[in-house]
């Protein structure tokens, strides 16, 4: 079962440059059965609550985008995760997307 994170009223600022989501050994990782490299872009979420740091994972393209730039963040999913006595939740992302800026009227 997919855990989809519902991204409505919340606004997406990259905080760290994309980086190729590398293994152990220094190899980037490709995404299983499309062979499609990963990347990691940092971003900070903000809504009503607060803020929080998270990494966003995507595969294919590299993301287009910079530090302190708003991105839209499509199919935000939240992959629980345990091993070796520690935890947490990964992210992943079908894309990060620059969003336009309103034009001035």
């Amino acid at each position: 079962m997919k855990l989809y994170v519902n991204t409505t009223g919340k606004q997406f600022t990259v905080s760290k440059q994309t980086e190729p989501k590398n293994d152990q050994n220094g190899n980037q990782r490709s995404e299983k059965g499309t062979g499609r490299l990963m990347w990691s872009t940092q971003v900070f979420v903000l809504d009503e609550t607060g803020g929080e740091v998270i990494t966003v994972t995507t595969a294919g393209e590299t993301p287009n985008v910079s530090v302190g730039q708003l991105v839209a963040v499509e199919q935000l999913e939240a992959i629980p995760w345990a091993t070796n006595g520690r935890n947490g939740v990964a992210f992943r992302a079908v894309s990060l997307k620059p969003v336009s800026a309103p034009s001035a009227k």
